[in-house]
């Protein structure tokens, strides 16, 4: 059975005492059918016993019928007919075996109120049938043998074992229904929480791939700016320039656009993942940056050591979207540096790239102002509060999901993105991707 389905099929308890339940077709067919069909054979029989042994029997027929539809009314007629029986003299009925069903039900699908009203009934129940069946023996007894140990012992015994009987069985058929109360919620407790559970990794995997496209295309675009800014203005001293712009542009958007086509894929159908970028792609990152017109000053100090294929994606996206916001928002005047330190127990990454200042070290701010802009909300000057928008915080949640830490800030001249992993972290993310 699905989820859904699964959800589905659990009831619903009503929301007052003589509110009706919600039940399924086949739910209102079996209680329906089944009571009627039994009543239909019995009829004859009943026959009988006279037109008051009919009514038992309908009106019984008619509590088994309702008893989960509106467990308080299918309790009421019950015993509303069970009383008719007491008033009107007539002896124990077949039929008034629905009596068990009935509890049964008020257990099982009935409100709070209902459900206690359903205990409570046992015991009155029990009493008036111990009353009516075994009272007139008990008073003719005690009278016969008045003041006798004996005549109490044979008046009372009697009516002790009958109203314990009665009180076992309907408790047992109460209790039966509580059993079935409590099993049903469980699975539906079980039901929705796997269900939050899937709605979870969905918004997890939506979350993954939001930030691995932002990825995708913020780099991106900000390579293809960079050229066609670059062509732009050394077009008429040096063609040659343009056409090597050109080229970057075009293998910058093919790459892009496969990798989005790859995101794509990934939304339209639960697949295995297709190969992510890890350590081994940093050096194509690095040209296309430099490509852009962004220097770039590698260094590594320590003995590499091994990062599982998730550690390898969350570093190439964290360098990634750190030498994107430098050729956004540094001066590119300046190279940036990218420093890998790896350690016994981790790697920690730094980039540092050059403040670009409010005059423009490249030029690019007196070209643009909505550059300068962006630079100094987004790398801000040491009298200015950092501004933070998407990028940093993802950086720093993938680093969180691979047990690692970031820090993003100004230090002196220079913006420095410091990100450390340890080797051999737990990742709890969906799918195994960052």
């Amino acid at each position: 059975m699905s989820l859904s389905a699964a959800s589905d099929a659990v009831a619903e308890r009503p929301s007052s005492v003589f509110a009706s339940r919600r039940l399924t077709t086949a739910q209102l067919v079996v209680d329906i059918v089944v009571p009627a069909s039994l009543a239909l054979l019995a009829v004859p029989i009943a026959g009988f016993g006279g037109v008051g042994s009919v009514l038992v029997l309908l009106g019984m027929a008619t509590a088994a019928t309702v008893r989960r539809l509106n467990p308080l009314i299918a309790l009421l007629a019950a015993w509303f007919v069970c009383l008719a029986q007491v008033l009107a003299g007539m002896g124990p009925h077949p039929a008034n075996i629905a009596v068990l069903v009935v509890l049964y039900s008020t257990a099982a699908y009935g409100t709070t109120v209902t459900r206690w009203m359903g205990f409570a009934s046992a015991f009155v129940g029990a009493a008036i049938v111990t009353v009516h069946l075994v009272l007139p023996q008990a008073v003719a007894t005690l009278s016969e043998q008045l003041g006798s140990a004996a005549g109490i012992a044979s008046a009372v015994v009697p009516a002790l074992l009958l109203f314990g009987g009665s009180l076992t069985l309907f408790l047992l058929s109460w209790t039966l229904g509580i059993l079935a109360s409590t099993w049903r919620r469980a699975r539906q407790n079980r039901v929705e929480a796997e269900l939050a559970a899937r709605e979870m990794t969905i918004e997890q995997e939506r979350t993954r791939i939001a930030r691995d496209m932002h990825d995708i295309v913020a780099h991106s675009l900000a390579v293809v700016v960079a050229q066609a800014d670059g062509a732009r203005y050394v077009g008429r001293s040096d063609p040659a320039a343009v056409d090597t712009a050109l080229a970057t542009i075009a293998s910058t958007s093919r790459e892009a656009l496969a990798d989005v086509r790859v995101l794509l894929e990934q939304l339209r159908h639960r697949q295995a993942e297709g190969p992510q970028p890890g350590l081994g792609d940093l050096d194509r990152l690095l040209a296309q940056v430099e490509a852009a017109g962004l220097a770039v000053e590698r260094q590594v100090t320590g003995a590499p050591g091994t990062l599982t294929t998730v550690q390898q994606l969350a570093v190439y996206r964290v360098v990634q979207e750190s030498l994107t916001n430098a050729l956004r928002h540094a001066d590119t005047g300046q190279p940036v540096l990218l420093r890998f330190d790896w350690a016994t127990h981790g790697l920690t990454i730094t980039i540092a790239s050059s403040l670009r200042t409010h005059s423009g070290r490249d030029g690019r701010d007196a070209r643009d102002g909505r550059d300068a802009r962006e630079s100094r909300e987004s790398y801000p000057s040491h009298s200015l509060a950092i501004h933070r928008g998407h990028g940093i915080p993802g950086m720093t949640e993938r680093m969180a999901l691979v047990g690692g830490s970031l820090t993003a800030e100004p230090e002196r001249e220079r913006f420095v993105v410091r990100a450390w992993l340890p080797f051999g972290a737990t990742q709890h993310l969906p799918g195994g991707a960052a």
